[in-house]
């Protein structure tokens, strides 16, 4: 079976924030938020980027739609090069990408009806006249679960989970391909959680939709995802098909997030693999392997070479120098019974690095 081409090609993709000027500025090397990512996107298909808080994630997603700048890399969408696009170019680009945002409440005018808000980026892109932006806007209303009559209402009127199939539905009202949805579910409840969830994969089985779908939750992500990519700070260390993420993890830090859901049954028993170390510095990270200081197969290796993302299998690339033999190398003893609750001695130190202990 042949396999389409990627609608998104990124490469090399860095941003690095620097200090602002001042007394406290000065000298101050930049924060490396993104730094040097690589993965592609097909259409029709889910690719998540999973990470703790700060590691790059929402960074990422704004890179991709020019949003903030890039300091360098690349972002090809089906072939054009975003990142140098202007005028005109960028403009068509930008009604073939768009994104949903985290927080319903906030991503709203509060001074528009719903009707303004969803007719805004057809006027933009000059879709249609009125009456037929009227009827798309009721028509995309609909199509995300609500009455065509809300058009008429301000966003004050609604629930969260309503904002948020708005924000749903003003990202899709200009018919794009590929849509980033930055943490869409973070800000709501568990039941409509599940709703939205369904709600995106229901749209783009029906419009042939591509996803970047920004999460921090892995229970989430293994419901809507088809890859999964994850960061560390700035960096993607572990890609892969779903299935063979879930069930075969080779990174240590993608072991510690998957180890770290919660189990829905009380009585369940699992070991948890709790990490330690340093928290590292985005401004000065480490030598080597930006995960040594918290990772407990560390070994002297780690801290002389960084060590890239490699491919180990057709679907699967990691950025770990002990890839497939984690099981033949002793782990210092960090790892935590959850049915006892009890933590086992505290791990013997790599060489110059005090360790502290990390839950995640």
């Amino acid at each position: 079976m042949s396999v389409s081409p990627p609608l998104l090609e990124v490469a090399g993709l860095t941003k690095h924030f620097g200090m602002s000027a001042g007394w406290f500025g000065s000298g101050q090397p930049p924060l490396r938020a993104v730094d040097g990512l690589a993965f592609t996107v097909r259409r029709g298909r889910t690719l998540a980027l999973v990470g703790e808080s700060g590691c790059g994630k929402s960074t990422t997603g704004r890179l991709l739609l020019r949003l903030i700048e890039a300091t360098a890399g690349s972002v090809r969408f089906d072939g054009v090069e975003v990142l140098s696009a202007a005028g005109a170019e960028l403009q068509a680009l930008r009604r073939r990408m768009q994104i949903i945002f985290q927080d319903p409440y906030s991503s709203l005018d509060p001074r528009m009806t719903i009707g303004q808000i969803l007719a805004e980026p057809l006027a933009i892109h000059a879709i249609g006249g009125r009456a037929e932006r009227r009827d798309m806007v009721r028509a995309m209303l609909s199509a995300v679960g609500l009455a065509p009559e809300y058009a008429d209402r301000y966003p004050h009127s609604f629930s969260g989970g309503q904002r948020q199939r708005i924000g749903i539905a003003r990202a899709l009202v200009l018919a794009p391909e590929f849509v980033v949805c930055d943490e869409p579910v973070s800000a709501l409840d568990v039941s409509i959680q599940a709703q939205i969830v369904n709600l995106l994969k229901n749209l783009q089985r029906e419009r042939g939709l591509a996803y970047l779908f920004i999460s921090h939750d892995l229970s989430v992500v293994k419901h809507i995802s088809d890859e999964v990519a994850v960061m560390y700070l700035g960096r993607i260390v572990e890609i892969a098909e779903k299935g063979r993420l879930y069930t075969a993890p080779q990174h240590p830090y993608t072991r510690a997030l998957l180890s770290a859901i919660p189990v829905p049954d009380p009585r369940s028993q699992r070991r948890r693999m709790v990490l330690a170390g340093e928290l590292p510095d985005a401004r000065r990270p480490p030598s080597g392997c930006r995960f040594r200081l918290q990772c407990p197969f560390a070994q002297p290796i780690c801290a002389e070479a960084d060590p890239p993302l490699a491919p180990i299998a057709s679907d699967h690339a990691v950025a770990c120098h002990f890839a497939g033999r984690l099981s033949s190398i002793e782990a210092f003893p960090t790892t935590q019974t959850a049915a006892a609750g009890a933590v086992e001695p505290a791990p013997r130190p790599f060489p110059s690095s005090p360790r502290m202990e990390i839950h995640l």
